[in-house]
């Protein structure tokens, strides 16, 4: 469940989610969590394509 909560929160990142819509998605109560936990697994990401 983990990792498919990692990779909804990455697929709605990428799809230009609201940052903050998505913090409360997933009980974050900072935005700037959300995004270091997150934005890494983005396919955008330098580190995903690795």
């Amino acid at each position: 469940m983990h990792a498919l909560r990692h990779f909804y929160a990455s697929v709605l990142l990428d799809a230009r989610e609201s940052i903050k819509a998505l913090s409360e998605y997933l009980g974050h109560h900072d935005p700037g969590f959300t995004l270091r936990t997150h934005t890494h697994l983005m396919p955008s990401s330098a580190r995903a394509r690795r």
